[in-house]
């Protein structure tokens, strides 16, 4: 079963670091700690890490050394 990708998007005044399906909320202070948490967070569930702007719109995305197109032997 693959795992929920994890996003960063505007919370308010605050960022937030949410999966796929809504699973789990947390949030910061500003964009950059949001963007540490979610990618020490998709690195561990091997998912890829979507960092959004203020506008909704996807400003970046990092497979967080997880290539989901590599073989694995």
């Amino acid at each position: 079963m693959a795992g929920h990708n994890v996003h960063v998007v505007p919370a308010g005044d605050r960022w937030a670091v949410v999966a796929d399906g809504g699973h789990g909320r947390e949030t910061f202070r500003t964009q950059e700690e949001a963007v540490a948490s979610g990618t020490e967070k998709a690195k561990q569930r091997e998912v890829e890490l979507y960092v959004h702007g203020r506008d909704g719109q996807t400003r970046a995305r990092n497979s967080c050394e997880h290539d989901p197109r590599s073989f694995r032997a």
